[in-house]
C-alpha cells in the first residue's frame, strides 16, 4: 500500500517513535513539582521547547505547546483579538485558509466583529497588495497560511508581513503544512503548527507569540504553558514532536529536491495520460511533495475508492463526496474544476517505483469511473435558439457530462442552458468552459435551482 496523503497526516518519523518510547519512562511526572521526577520531566519539557523554538526561529519563552494545531489557531486568533480589542474588531483572513482559521473567523463575526476575506488568484495565491487594501484603522489581526493544505501553493508571507508591520497589525501565520520544510520567512507576529503534519505524534501543536504582541488568553486561567494552553502537558508526545521536527529539518534539503522531482513528474505526465484533466496550484511556488489535479466527468469519492483498491491512499477536495454537496472552499476560491479532485501528497521516503505505479494505474482508474458514471441520455429540449438541459436533481459530475454531450447539437454561437440545483455546478460549469474553449455566459435564476448559460464557440 502506498500512502500518498501526508498533507493530512505524515507517518510517524522513526526519531519520533524512539523519543516517545524513551520519554514515557522519564517524562510522566508533573513538571511543576520540585522533587526528582518532576525536575526530570521539567528538563525534558524545557529541552523540547528549546529545540522547537530553534527550529521555528523564535525565543523559547515565546513558544507554548497546545493540544493540537487547531487549538493553537483558535487560541492564537482569540488571544490577539482580545488583546487588541481597543484597536478594533476587524479581522483579515485569506479565502483559502484552513477550516480552523475560517471557523475562528466565523465565531468572531457571530460575536459582532467584522471579517475581510482576501481573494486568491487561479493558482491559489494571495497578493500583498490585496492584504494592504483590506487593512483598516480598526484591523486587530490578519491571518495567512504559509502554504495551502489542498493544492500546496506557497503564500508570499514575507511580503504580507511587511505590509502588516508597516500598518502596525500583527500577522498570524498558520505554518502547519510548511514547518517541516523550513522556517517561515518574514516579520510575522504569531505562528501556529501541528506535529502530526511533519511526522510527530498527533495531539501536539505549537503556538508562538512574539514579544510585544498584545495577547490576552481566553477561557479560565491556567498556570500551565504561560497561561496560553490549559491542561497537563503531554511531555512524551511533546518530546517526540520536537525531536522529529529537528530530524525532518536535517533531511529537508535533500528530500525536498527528490520529492519535487517526483511531483513534477506527476504534474507533467497526468495530463498526457488522462484526457480532460486540470492540474491546479502554483506550478513552481509550492510545497515539494504536493500535487493536485481534477478530472472532468469523474466522481471524486468513487475515484478515491478505485485508487484505494489499487493500493494508493490519496485524498480529495472534490465536491462529490458523501460528506458534502458543496465544493471545497479552496477550489471554489481559486475558480478551478472541483470534479474528480485528487490530492497527492508524498511523504518523505516515497519510492520512485510507487509514483511510477500510480501513473500506470491512474488512467485505468479514471476510465473505470467514467464508465460507471456514464450519464443517461440528457433530457434536452430546444427552445428557440437555445438548447435546455434539465439536470435538476442530479449531482456532480452529471450536469457537466450532460452539457458535454449536447454542446455539439447547437450551432456555433448558439447557447445551452443547464438547469441544476447542485451547488458544485456554479464552479464546475465555468471551469469546463475554460478547459474546452467554450464561452460561459453566466448564471440566471430559474424556477428551481439555477440556469447556467454556455455559448458554443467552435
Amino acid at each position: 500500500m502506498a500512502y500518498f496523503d501526508s498533507a493530512s497526516s505524515a507517518p510517524l518519523h522513526p526519531v519520533a517513535r524512539q523519543a516517545l518510547l524513551a520519554s514515557l519512562d522519564e517524562g510522566w511526572a508533573d513538571p511543576a513539582r520540585l522533587y526528582r521526577e518532576g525536575r526530570r520531566a521539567r528538563m525534558l519539557l524545557d529541552a523540547a521547547r528549546e529545540a522547537a523554538a530553534e527550529a521555528v526561529g523564535c525565543r523559547a519563552d515565546e513558544l507554548v505547546f497546545t493540544s493540537s494545531g487547531t487549538r493553537a489557531v483558535h487560541s492564537g486568533v482569540a488571544g490577539v483579538l482580545a488583546g487588541r480589542r481597543r484597536v478594533g474588531r476587524h479581522l483579515i483572513v485569506s479565502s483559502v485558509e484552513h477550516s480552523s482559521v475560517l471557523h475562528a473567523a466565523e465565531v468572531h463575526e457571530a460575536a459582532g466583529g467584522t471579517v475581510a476575506r482576501v481573494e486568491v488568484d487561479r493558482s491559489g495565491a494571495v497578493s500583498a497588495s490585496s492584504f494592504a487594501e483590506a487593512l483598516r484603522p480598526d484591523t486587530a489581526l490578519a491571518c495567512l497560511q504559509s502554504a495551502n493544505h489542498e493544492v500546496g501553493t506557497e503564500q508570499p508571507v514575507a511580503e504580507v508581513a511587511a505590509v502588516c508591520r508597516e500598518a502596525g497589525v500583527p500577522l498570524l501565520v498558520d505554518a502547519a503544512q510548511s514547518l517541516g520544510w523550513g522556517r517561515v520567512d518574514g516579520d510575522w507576529s504569531v505562528l501556529t503548527g501541528s506535529a502530526h503534519k511533519w511526522g510527530g505524534p498527533s495531539g501536539v501543536g505549537l503556538l508562538v507569540v512574539r514579544k510585544g504582541v498584545r495577547f490576552a488568553a481566553q477561557g479560565p486561567a491556567d498556570e500551565r504553558e504561560s497561561g496560553r494552553a490549559a491542561g497537563f502537558e503531554n511531555i512524551p508526545a511533546i518530546v517526540a514532536a520536537a525531536a522529529s521536527l529537528r530530524a525532518v529539518r536535517a533531511e529537508a534539503e535533500a528530500e525536498s529536491v527528490r520529492l519535487r522531482e517526483l511531483t513534477d513528474r506527476i504534474r507533467t505526465r497526468v495530463p498526457a495520460l488522462v484526457p480532460d484533466v486540470e492540474v491546479v496550484g502554483h506550478p513552481e511556488r509550492r510545497l515539494p511533495g504536493v500535487v493536485t489535479f481534477s478530472c472532468l466527468y469523474v466522481d471524486g469519492e468513487t475515484l478515491l475508492h478505485e485508487l484505494d483498491r489499487e493500493g494508493f491512499s490519496v485524498s480529495s477536495g472534490s465536491s462529490c463526496t458523501s460528506s458534502t454537496l458543496t465544493p471545497s472552499h479552496v477550489l471554489r476560491a481559486m475558480g478551478v474544476l472541483s470534479e474528480g479532485n485528487v490530492r497527492v501528497s508524498l511523504p518523505a521516503g516515497t519510492a520512485e517505483e510507487d509514483v511510477e505505479r500510480f501513473l500506470a494505474v491512474l488512467p485505468g482508474a479514471v476510465a473505470a469511473v467514467r464508465e460507471k458514471l456514464s450519464a443517461p441520455a440528457p433530457a434536452a429540449v430546444v427552445r428557440e435558439d437555445a438548447l435546455v438541459v434539465d439536470a435538476l436533481g442530479k449531482r456532480c459530475p452529471i450536469p457537466v457530462i450532460e452539457l458535454a454531450k449536447v454542446i455539439a447539437d447547437v450551432p456555433v454561437g448558439g447557447t445551452v442552458r443547464v438547469l441544476s440545483d447542485d451547488e458544485a455546478a456554479r464552479l464546475d460549469i465555468p471551469a469546463w468552459c475554460e478547459m474546452r474553449g467554450q464561452e460561459y455566459v453566466g448564471e440566471e435564476t430559474a424556477e428551481r435551482g439555477s440556469a447556467y448559460v454556455v455559448r458554443r464557440v467552435d
